[in-house]
């Protein structure tokens, strides 16, 4: 049985009005489709309605309707209490965590395209120079260029795994820093 919330983890709370109109992603369907199998495994639904809410899912595209497919079968969170997600943190500092690391991603592609291109020119003035009195001789600087060219798509191509990374790292330092401030709240002798 699912406990808790099934949204939780997931890149966007689809409860949330401003966030209804955004493209659901597969693992947005996935997290109501286990709500509906094991709301049926158990009885909760019968098979007409477990079928009528597994089409309607098949054929959802915005996060805002999901929720009406599971909102009989999962509780609401506390209204006192802020969403937290599988990292403990309320929904607004997830987000900003995530946000930092899109940022730091998009500077590290940002610094990493600059260096090829700066570098590349440079490699290329230097070779032309060289070459004025001997003629063009080999062209080293596409040595150069490969490789920063390479490492440049690396970064591009590990933009996921890049920001995936940033955020558990970014995660785990707001928990510590959550950790110390609820240490420092405790009465002495506690």
């Amino acid at each position: 049985m699912t406990t808790g919330d099934p949204w939780a983890g997931l890149s966007h709370d689809p409860r949330l009005p401003e966030r209804a109109h955004l493209r659901s992603a597969q693992r947005d369907r996935d997290a109501v489709a286990q709500v509906l199998a094991e709301s049926f495994a158990d009885g909760r639904l019968d098979r007409d309605e477990f079928d009528a809410r597994a089409e309607t899912l098949a054929g959802s595209r915005t996060l805002g309707e999901l929720p009406p497919l599971v909102a009989d079968l999962v509780p609401p969170p506390p209204l006192h209490q802020p969403t937290l997600y599988q990292s403990g943190l309320p929904l607004e500092q997830v987000e900003a965590i995530r946000a930092r690391a899109l940022q730091r991603y998009e500077r590290r592609r940002r610094d990493s395209l600059w260096t090829l291109i700066s570098v590349s020119l440079i490699c290329f003035t230097v070779w032309g120079v060289g070459s004025l009195g001997d003629g063009p001789g080999f062209p080293w600087p596409l040595i150069v260029l490969a490789a920063l060219a390479a490492h440049h798509v690396r970064v591009v191509l590990e933009r996921r795994r890049s920001i995936e990374e940033e955020t558990r790292r970014l995660e785990r330092k707001a928990l510590k820093a959550q950790q110390r401030r609820a240490r420092r709240q405790l009465p002495p002798g506690a």
